[in-house]
């Protein structure tokens, strides 16, 4: 146990098992059962394995499916590292409650609980109904200055996802997504992504919300910058502490996703992450428990660049690529049908036995 999770309630990280070797394994036995050619239906094997493993007995029951999409606000934006002003995290959450954005749209279609969550956003919601309220502070202070967060503060934004998740499984969901809205947010998650998986920062940071070039140059700076004041010539040799992470450069959404994805982990619920910022979290979340990888699903692959090292990081394949960098969680609900369809194929196709299909000779 690192000293991170020592500031996290023992009850929580220790109970993290990773899914079952043995349904996993039982999986794949019973897939290769099914009148099809060996391996023919591919990746869809993988993640109905995957499923099996995590939910064990429950296999044959219908998914109960939820989106958590997490709302801050990031002072880094005060160094013009976004294309958009910070006033528009406020309105797109209004936006999330007026059922007018993609994310709303796709949950609608596929039959996804939504609930939005304000862990940050530098707005008064004045207890807005249908809004989750859980602000920890309007907003990170300004990485470039000094750390976003006290380390009283992540621990807060930590709780807020672990209370949740534990809300989050009280009302029976079995397949969760986790998204999130904060502009300023792939400043954080770039520098996330440099320091767990010691990728360069050029390689690791785009455009986010569609800067220019002149202004992609002045963000990796930025990030640079910050990275050498708090962590040294590329973080130094050793995994910097997880917390001092999120402490120092992360967001109050990427923390709250963080606690949730633990959370979620420990009740055995499958957890599909979304793009850049969903999966920085995701990551977060590994490098405290590592157990939580085999809850993983990867939604998407973002256009972000600095994705596909956090993917890399965690060892999961998307299950879509699109070219999305919307973020909201949109990518991750997009997925859930595939995983749907993978679980309807494991429990409904007949057998060889069943069906009276010869398999094939060896």
């Amino acid at each position: 146990m690192n000293a991170s999770t020592q500031l996290i309630d023992p009850k929580i990280t220790s109970t993290i098992e990773a899914p079952s070797q043995q349904w996993l394994a039982r999986a794949r036995v019973h897939l290769d059962t099914l009148t099809k050619p060996l391996g023919s239906l591919g990746g869809l094997e993988d993640l109905a394995a995957q499923m099996v493993s995590i939910r064990q007995q429950n296999y044959a029951k219908p998914l109960q499916k939820a989106v958590y999409v997490f709302a801050a606000d990031h002072g880094v934006t005060a160094e013009g590292v976004s294309a958009y002003p910070s006033e528009v995290t406020r309105q797109m959450v209004l936006n999330f409650l007026a059922h007018g954005a993609a994310i709303n749209v796709l949950a609608k279609l596929h039959g996804v609980e939504m609930n939005v969550v304000d862990v940050g956003v530098d707005a008064d919601f004045d207890r807005i109904d249908g809004l989750l309220h859980r602000k920890v502070r309007r907003g990170t202070r300004n990485m470039m200055r000094e750390p976003a967060m006290s380390r009283e503060e992540v621990i807060e934004a930590l709780n807020v996802g672990l209370n949740l998740a534990d809300d989050s499984k009280a009302k029976g969901h079995s397949l969760v997504a986790v998204g999130e809205m904060g502009i300023g947010n792939t400043t954080a998650a770039s520098a996330i992504t440099s320091l767990l998986t010691r990728r360069s920062v050029e390689v690791t940071t785009g455009k986010g919300t569609g800067l220019n070039t002149e202004a992609l140059q002045h963000k990796r700076r930025i990030i640079e910058a910050v990275l050498q004041k708090y962590f040294g010539e590329a973080g130094g040799h050793t995994l910097p502490d997880p917390v001092d992470v999120l402490r120092i450069v992360g967001g109050l959404e990427i923390a709250a996703m963080t606690g949730f994805t633990l959370g979620a982990a420990r009740h055995g619920v499958a957890i599909v992450v979304d793009g850049f910022i969903s999966t920085a979290a995701a990551a977060v979340a590994f490098a405290l428990v590592p157990q939580v990888r085999g809850y993983l699903f990867a939604g998407h692959r973002s256009e972000e660049p600095g994705h596909q090292a956090l993917l890399d990081y965690l060892g999961l394949k998307p299950i879509l690529t699109l070219n999305m960098r919307l973020g909201e969680g949109t990518g991750a609900v997009l997925a859930m049908p595939i995983l749907e369809s993978a679980m309807c194929l494991y429990n409904q196709m007949a057998t060889f036995e069943s069906a009276g299909v010869s398999e094939a000779k060896d």
